[in-house]
C-alpha cells in the first residue's frame, strides 16, 4: 500500500515563530540577547569577555541570531556592533504572546495540564 502526503501549509505568523524559536533554542543565545538587551550595542570581542566560550563559538550563535532577525550587525571595520533588532523583537514578542495565550493553554481536559518544575541543566561550551 502506497502512502500519500498532503502537504501542511503554516501561515506566515507560524512560519515566522518557528524561526525565532529555533533560534531562542539555545541557553548561549539567550544570554547573549539578555546581554544585547541591557546595552546599547556590543562587539564580539566584548561578548567573549562576558561569556567565557571560543569567539569562533560565539560567533556562531550571533550569526543564528542575526538569520533570526532578533539582532543586527553594524560593520565598523575590523569589527562588527550588535544590538537587539527592536522591531523583530517586538514582532517576536507579539508572536509568542499570542501563541502561548491562556485560553488556548488550558483547554486540554486529559489531566495533566498541571506546571512541573523543570531541572537545571547545565551547557557544554561546543554545542
Amino acid at each position: 500500500m502506497q502512502r500519500t502526503t498532503t502537504p501542511i501549509t503554516y501561515s506566515n505568523d507560524e512560519a515566522q515563530l518557528a524561526i525565532f524559536a529555533k533560534a531562542l533554542s539555545h541557553p548561549v543565545r539567550l544570554k547573549i540577547l539578555k546581554l544585547l538587551a541591557n546595552q546599547t550595542c556590543c562587539f564580539t570581542g566584548e561578548l567573549t569577555t562576558m561569556i567565557p566560550m571560543a569567539q569562533s563559538t560565539i560567533s556562531q550563535h550571533l550569526k543564528a541570531l542575526l538569520e533570526a532577525g532578533l539582532i543586527q550587525g553594524e560593520i565598523n571595520p575590523p569589527k562588527v556592533r550588535y544590538c537587539i533588532n527592536r522591531q523583530n523583537w517586538v514582532h517576536a514578542y507579539t508572536l509568542f504572546e499570542d501563541f502561548f495565550a491562556p485560553e488556548d493553554l488550558f483547554s486540554c481536559q486529559c489531566g495533566h495540564g498541571e506546571k512541573e518544575s523543570t531541572p537545571s541543566v547545565a551547557v557544554s561550551s561546543t554545542q
